[in-house]
């Protein structure tokens, strides 16, 4: 299933991805660390959204208390609530 998230407190305003039984796929990021986001996105494409959300949450930016890899976690948990998966 295809989710959007709307980010809060970092440069990237919106995260899209899919969730398949619990995997992560197709990670985009609207904004933020372009080069970065990119990379993140490609190191857990295919991978448990539980593994990616224990490996990001938590990451701060720059002392905001969050970041954009933390914000991905957030929006991975959300989906993961939704969706049950």
């Amino acid at each position: 299933m295809k989710y959007s998230f709307r980010t809060r407190g970092v440069c990237a305003r919106n995260i899209s991805f899919e969730l398949e039984d619990g995997i992560v796929k197709d990670v985009s990021f609207m904004g933020g660390c372009n080069g970065n986001l990119k990379a993140i996105s490609k190191l857990i494409n295919g991978m448990e959204a539980q593994k990616v959300i224990d490996i990001l949450r938590g990451n701060d930016c720059g002392g905001r208390g969050t970041s954009c890899a933390d914000q991905l976690a957030i929006a991975l948990e959300e989906a993961m609530k939704a969706g049950n998966n």
